[in-house]
């Protein structure tokens, strides 16, 4: 049966962008099919240059198009897109609207609203915070963060940890978020998407900032990086009641708070204080997690090293 530049168009249309999760058709990335006999030739443009998932690409679009009878060979050339191509995917993904209307618009300097408070927006943040350091809370926002995603909840986390950064490592991540146009797209790894400071900073390098630079760190991850309207939004606070907190607070006003705490009376003392916070600023403490509760021995038995209760 001879094929139709069409039919292998509509067999690629199922074919994502594995970071954009939009069909590579609609997307505009097939630019070209070519059809000899039995080999099929597709040009795909890159969204960026290097793109680190390029391979996965390729054996997306080559299982797709041998699946079609009658295909022996699939040749792929790859291009990369150019800025006007690039402005109209973030068109498509919904980054072109600008914040519209009175009050207050908690997005960054161009009028981007955050997207989690806008009308119909069906994700959870959840605030992971601690009233001290040195208790758990990015281990716990990041297992509860691969929990989710392993039921199959799809999960984003902001390190808003700026100083004492630690998710990326956590996660395992192994690649940058990837800028398209001026839209930040998060690397996925065990099913979480993650951004931090962490990417953008130098191996080794502290982070020396005041109050207003950190502002609009966080306030970028959350109006100009590529979520997709996850099911949960995992924020790793830093800990204690600083501004941080304060800002988190006023961006995302939906949040719920969980407070991460061990069991010595100097933690819990402190951990009072995010519940009182919490409290202060309308949000709800939906629970109190405590960590490092015990150690189990060779022996089997529970060694409560911090105390109990």
């Amino acid at each position: 049966m001879s094929l139709t530049q069409e039919q292998v168009v509509e067999a690629l249309r199922p074919v994502q962008d594995p970071e954009l999760r939009r069909s590579i058709v609609d997307l505009g990335m097939v630019k070209a099919v070519h059809i000899d006999a039995a080999a099929i030739g597709v040009q795909v443009a890159l969204t960026v240059a290097g793109c680190p998932l390029r391979n996965e690409i390729q054996t997306r679009v080559t299982t797709a198009v041998t699946a079609l009878a009658g295909v022996d060979a699939v040749a792929i050339d790859f291009g990369v897109m150019s800025e006007d191509e690039r402005a109209k995917v973030r068109e498509i993904m919904g980054g072109g609207h600008s914040h519209q209307g009175g009050g207050q618009a908690h997005g960054h300097a161009e009028g981007k609203a955050v997207p989690f408070n806008q009308p119909g927006n069906k994700t959870r943040p959840l605030l992971i915070a601690s009233g001290k350091g040195g208790v758990g809370k990015s281990s716990v926002t990041v297992n509860l963060a691969v929990a989710l995603a392993s039921q199959g909840y799809s999960v984003g986390v902001v390190d808003a940890d700026i100083y004492g950064y630690s998710s990326p490592r956590m996660l395992g991540t192994d690649r940058d978020p990837v800028v398209i146009d001026d839209m930040l797209v998060p690397p996925e790894q065990h099913g979480v998407r993650c951004i931090s400071i962490g990417y953008f900073v130098p191996d080794g390098q502290a982070i020396i900032w005041r109050g207003p630079m950190l502002h609009k760190a966080l306030e970028q991850f959350l109006a100009d990086v590529f979520w997709d309207e996850p099911d949960y939004l995992l924020i790793d606070m830093p800990p204690g009641t600083g501004d941080i907190a304060l800002s988190l607070s006023q961006y995302l006003p939906k949040a719920e708070v969980l407070v991460v705490t061990t069991p010595q009376p100097a933690a819990q003392k402190v951990a009072r204080l995010s519940a009182a916070m919490a409290k202060k600023v309308n949000l709800p403490v939906r629970g109190v997690i405590e960590n490092m509760s015990w150690f189990t021995g060779d022996d089997g038995k529970r060694y409560e090293l911090f105390g109990t209760g």
